[in-house]
């Protein structure tokens, strides 16, 4: 949500170098033109403060000072005030999870009345001497006064009392609402380098990790946080190269039909064959890309190499229904998706039957977005098949399953874990089984790791199965010979019960 959060008109004047000191007293001075000028002079005032002060920096050429310049300059000085006796400092910021949904919803206006009601809250909330800021990405820093008998402990504490402040409800002009945020802060102490900068950067190193985990998270800085940081932005960096270099490469993990035993399609999972770490699976380098370009560069890699492997497979005489590609939700806003997958069907001579478009739950279960809506509409008329991952994560309701166009459910490994021994596993893995049917959806269990829980699925009725019992995830070389020797296993089993038979 970086820079979601402030208006736009305090965006700019942060940028061209105006003080927030500067900035609160513009209503005050608006007001007062108005009432002695009347509108044409509050119109005049509008259009001339911007021309005004380019010429004023002109004349008179100085550096501008950003809102964060000015946070680490009073850091500096609170710093400088536990340098005297055993007093103590620390730095907090809030991110405001998602607010994206009040433009929609109620424009900007609407916002600006939360995010002011908050600061308002949080002003209330601190101790005499504390600070208060905005920084331009639209988070708020609170930098707490040099104090006796502050650590880790008061620290969450206070962390706790800002973000209950903040959450509780907001009775507005007009109706009322309700915000979430995290927290990341830093204690002065733990710092192995002082000065404001670092604090700064600690906490919101901290923020950064707690929105990861959000929303509604508290995170403390340490140590081990920025070398995670640290990994993650050296990731980040050497991606786009890695790709070029052919390191990102497609593993696929086989599906198998529980009636016939036949492999029924093929998962794409994305592994970085590193040259220094190895190779790495998804978690390691996936948080990494979210929210960036990147995963959408990843999606298109994917994509190319599965059907490239399903051709080649044709070419070869072997048997695979289908490949499933994992799809992000900022995937499945591209207006283009369909037509692009229609092309690159056609690309590599394949049926849209032989691709299947994975899709989170948490997607389905997030707000109504029409743009995703559309297109898995599309993408299902086209003939592909579209999977809901992570069945049981994510909190779809019935209705959010209805509204999309989806062929089969993807039962987490959660519910699958210890099925053939576990009652309660059973119940539950049957009622999904059983709105899947009502809803005329095919089935998958995911995370299949033991004979016993294969054989427990295919008694309830899960259509198909994947998981380490079966496969593990496997490069595209070895995809071949797996294919070959379960193809003879199953004949040779098939032979095995017709004689007993």
């Amino acid at each position: 949500m970086r820079g979601a959060g402030m208006p736009p008109g305090l965006r700019w004047l942060i940028r061209i170098g105006w003080r927030p000191e500067v900035v609160v007293l513009l209503p005050a001075v608006a007001v007062a033109v108005l009432w002695v000028g009347g509108e044409v002079a509050l119109v005049a005032l509008a259009a001339g403060l911007p021309l005004a002060f380019a010429l004023s920096r002109r004349l008179w050429p100085q550096a501008a000072v950003s809102v964060s310049d000015h946070v680490i300059d009073r850091l500096d000085g609170a710093l400088r005030d536990t340098s005297q006796g055993a007093r103590q400092t620390g730095c907090f910021v809030v991110q405001f999870d998602d607010l994206s949904w009040l433009c929609d919803r109620h424009g900007r206006s609407r916002q600006s009345e939360i995010l002011a009601a908050s600061v308002a809250r949080i002003r209330g909330a601190m101790r005499p001497g504390d600070m208060l800021f905005p920084l331009e990405d639209g988070s708020l820093v609170v930098a707490l006064a040099a104090t006796q008998r502050l650590d880790l402990e008061v620290m969450v504490r206070i962390a706790g009392r800002l973000q209950m402040v903040v959450q509780q409800p907001l009775v507005l002009t007009e109706g009322s609402a309700q915000v979430t945020c995290c927290i990341g802060f830093c204690h002065a102490r733990q710092l192995a380098v002082g000065g404001g900068r670092n604090l700064l950067e600690a906490a919101q190193i901290a923020v950064d990790e707690a929105r990861r985990h959000g929303p509604g998270v508290i995170r403390a800085y340490s140590a081990d946080l920025a070398q995670q940081r640290a990994l993650r932005d050296s990731l980040r960096t050497s991606f786009a190269a890695a790709i070029a270099a052919g390191q990102i490469r497609a593993h696929f993990q086989p599906q198998l039909s529980t009636d016939s035993g036949e492999v029924s399609g093929m998962e794409a999972l994305a592994r970085w064959h590193h040259p220094e770490q190895g190779c790495l699976p998804p978690g390691k380098f996936l948080p990494a890309l979210e929210g960036t370009d990147l995963m959408e560069l990843l999606t298109r890699e994917m994509l190319s190499q599965s059907l490239e492997a399903m051709a080649a497979w044709d070419k070869a005489g072997l048997r695979v229904p289908q490949v499933a590609v994992n799809f992000a939700a900022d995937d499945l806003r591209d207006p283009q998706l369909p037509e692009r997958l229609n092309w690159a069907l056609d690309a590599h001579d394949l049926a849209p039957s032989r691709l299947t478009v994975e899709v989170l739950e948490s997607v389905v279960a997030g707000e109504a977005d029409d743009i995703v809506v559309r297109n898995i509409a599309r993408i299902a008329q086209l003939g592909c098949g579209v999977d809901l991952d992570d069945f049981g994560t994510g909190n779809a309701s019935i209705t959010s399953i209805r509204r999309f166009a989806l062929q089969r459910l993807k039962i987490d490994r959660s519910f699958v874990r210890d099925i053939d021994t576990d009652r309660g596993q059973q119940k539950l893995v049957t009622a999904i089984l059983s709105l899947a049917e009502k809803l005329g959806l095919d089935t998958l269990a995911e995370g299949v790791e033991s004979r016993g829980e294969h054989a427990m699925l295919a008694q309830l009725g899960c259509g198909h199965v994947q998981g380490y019992m079966i496969a593990r995830p496997m490069p595209f070389e070895d995809v071949a010979p797996w294919l070959l020797r379960h193809r003879e296993n199953l004949a040779r089993a098939l032979r095995i019960d017709v004689r007993a038979k």
